[in-house]
């Protein structure tokens, strides 16, 4: 299968006919001018159409408690709004509440609410079907022109979105303008099989395993060999092309395993029982169905002592400019250690410029083949004898867990990470530090809808301080009622004090829960 084919198999897209691909292409191609004119000016008219459509596998998103609510992740552009003639659309599958909006906008520094208000147009499509947002915005022909008619005709405008797939193709062509993110034809480019590629392209250190995978049988002799070549290694890794947040990966154990003479077949008898799935409730059947479609790699277990799992975020503007926009160190959890929780904003001092030079030289690559937008890098890091070995594990080509706490603190301190120092910086020269997480989650918080969260956390001080540009933001309000679930930010001056507001915020949702048990 060809790499360019993958997602097709994965999600239900649509097929671009010829002329619409041309029509995205020059659109596209006179994008750079529009970027180089009006993105400099804040004063500049100009129109942000927001789809935080997460176009990708279904079945796995499903597993994700409140998933149709990651949609608010990208609230955070609102603050956008902060440019006095900057008009925001912002779309959702449901209508966002009152109460979260209202919150977002009292963020905005140096713009009064009622004048943001005047700029922001909210659309919903009053769907909670597992079809992703995208398509559900193709399948309302009338709300497609009510998005049209919300572009004032003397503005420029653009899509901002958390992913490009044919489906946005297809929605930017209809509306007519550009979009600020990587071509659908460069998708197979954020593969696991092409990110592995990318990394051999560049020397940097990739875990050893086999890319073009795709049926039960490569997958058990790519098991098998990696054994007999590693006689040591004691766990290997299974990944689906078209994963995210580890729920495409599944990991086998080796535990067990018998000498070379016996091995392929025991790797075959045992495969099916021994193979761990990250996603909930994925059965190996549907696994494998999965991986027959869309293809995977296999690859050996990072392990050692002292672990953890960086990643660089980048930006290639449509001037072909390269940037190094954060590291991070990611929180890893949930089924087997996978699952994407959080992170510490910067990465460890003794790797973050090290991490940072890397996910650069990735970049230059990929904007070798014409990449654009933000993207980011992930790593596993091992500390061998007091030095830091670093593995480049996937190229995830889109918007990640990571953009929107980092763009929410650029937005509320106008600063900027330095990736010759790997540290950040407010506009007064003040560092700052973060700790967030989009898993914050207790079956106690259930029934605590977002008035309760605004009022609980400003009796106890909680929310963020823009004078002293520290504190606590929330995000994913929407899903706290029903999944118990929320997504946090906490900045501060110190990680120390990260952890603390993060710690003090849990703390305070426990008690106020508690409290509300006992009356």
């Amino acid at each position: 299968m060809l790499d360019s084919d993958f997602l097709e198999k994965t999600v239900q897209l649509v097929e671009n006919t010829p002329d619409e691909i041309l029509e995205f292409k020059l659109m596209q191609q006179r994008f750079p001018a529009q970027y180089e004119s009006v993105f400099p000016n804040r004063l500049a008219a100009k129109t942000i159409v927001i789809i935080p459509s997460l176009t990708l596998d279904t079945e796995i998103l499903a597993k994700i408690d409140g998933v149709i609510h990651y949609e608010e992740r990208l609230l955070c552009l609102l603050m956008l709004l902060r440019m006095p003639n900057t008009h925001v659309i912002y779309l959702t599958s449901l209508p966002v509440h009152n109460i979260i909006m209202d919150y977002y906008l009292h963020l905005l520094p140096g713009i009064i609410n009622y004048h943001a208000r005047q700029r922001l147009k909210t659309l919903s499509c009053f769907d909670t079907s597992d079809k992703s947002l995208t398509q559900k915005i193709l399948d309302r022909p009338r709300l497609i022109e009510r998005i049209r008619a919300s572009i004032p005709p003397d503005h420029s405008a653009h899509i901002a979105c958390f992913n490009v797939t044919s489906l946005e193709r297809t929605l930017a062509v209809k509306l007519k303008i550009p979009i600020y993110g990587c071509d659908p034809d460069l998708l197979y480019l954020g593969t696991k099989n092409f990110s592995r590629k990318i990394f051999k392209e560049c020397n940097i250190n990739t875990p050893p395993g086999f890319e073009d995978c795709n049926s039960e049988e490569d997958i058990i002799n790519s098991l098998l060999n990696l054994k007999l070549d590693y006689p040591d290694l004691s766990k290997a890794v299974v990944k689906l092309n078209a994963g995210f947040s580890g729920e495409g990966n599944a990991v086998f154990s080796y535990e067990g395993s018998p000498s070379n003479e016996f091995l392929l077949a025991w790797i075959k008898e045992i495969l099916a029982q021994r193979l761990q799935i990250v996603a909930q409730d994925l059965v190996y059947e549907t696994f494998l169905e999965k991986f027959r479609n869309m293809g995977g790699i296999v690859e050996a277990f990072i392990d050692g002592e002292v672990k953890t799992s960086p990643s660089a975020q980048c930006l290639i503007t449509p001037l072909g400019e390269v940037y190094v926009i954060s590291t991070h160190d990611q929180l890893v959890g949930g089924n087997l250690g996978h699952v994407f929780l959080g992170a510490h904003f910067p990465a460890n001092k003794e790797y973050a410029v090290e991490i940072g030079a890397l996910g650069k030289r990735i970049a230059e690559k990929l904007r070798s083949y014409g990449v654009i937008g933000r993207f980011s890098i992930d790593f596993i890091s091992i500390k061998v004898n007091d030095k830091w070995k670093h593995f480049a594990i996937e190229i995830n080509l889109r918007k990640g867990g990571t953009t929107h706490p980092y763009l929410m603190l650029q937005y509320l301190t106008d600063g900027n990470y330095d990736p010759i120092t790997g540290t950040y910086h407010t506009e007064n020269g003040l560092p700052r530090y973060y700790f967030f997480s989009d898993n914050l989650q207790s079956e106690h918080y259930r029934g605590l809808t977002p008035h309760d969260l605004i009022e609980i956390t400003t009796a106890n001080g909680l929310l963020y301080n823009g004078s002293m540009q520290q504190g606590v933001t929330f995000h994913m309000i929407g899903a706290l009622s029903q999944y118990g679930k929320l997504g946090i930010l906490c900045i501060g001056a110190t990680p120390q004090i990260t952890l603390e507001l993060y710690r003090k915020t849990v703390e305070v949702l426990n008690k106020e829960k508690h409290n509300e048990a006992i009356i």
